[in-house]
């Protein structure tokens, strides 16, 4: 698990969070108002607000729509949560069955992390070269 998580609030706009993606070179932003996680806003939720660029706008109207609104308008509103002791493996498990990207991870109404399917290749590929890895069964 990545901890601490980068985090939005949920007034961001939209612009500030694609520009956190990018610079931060994540997928994945909780988001927190007045500092409870409310939603989760992924980089796929940025690219499905973006106009087409098969339909012809200018350049302004292109970046209006993401200065123009916020991440509560297109975050996940109560996403998947776990607690940190919950196992690996069950963890692991529902990531794949519902087939996301990461889980949030809350301990007493506190995010205290995520984890994303890029920590579990992460982990996976220090096991497999004989680097040391973090050894617990709960995240």
């Amino acid at each position: 698990m990545t901890s601490p998580a980068i985090t939005v609030d949920a007034s961001t706009m939209l612009l500030d969070a694609a520009l956190t993606f990018r610079s931060s070179s994540i997928r994945h932003l909780p988001v927190l108002q007045d500092g409870k996680l409310i939603g989760l806003l992924t980089d796929r939720d940025i690219q499905r607000c973006a106009p087409s660029r098969l339909i012809p706008v200018t350049e302004d109207v292109y970046n209006g729509v993401f200065a123009g609104n916020t991440v509560e308008r297109v975050m996940t509103r109560e996403p998947r949560t776990v607690s940190p002791d919950m196992p690996l493996t069950e963890a692991i498990a529902q990531m794949q069955q519902a087939r996301y990207g990461c889980l949030l991870v809350v301990d007493q109404d506190q995010l205290v992390g995520i984890l994303t399917r890029s920590d579990l290749v992460d982990a996976l590929q220090r096991l497999l070269s004989g680097q040391p890895v973090k050894r617990t069964q709960t995240l």
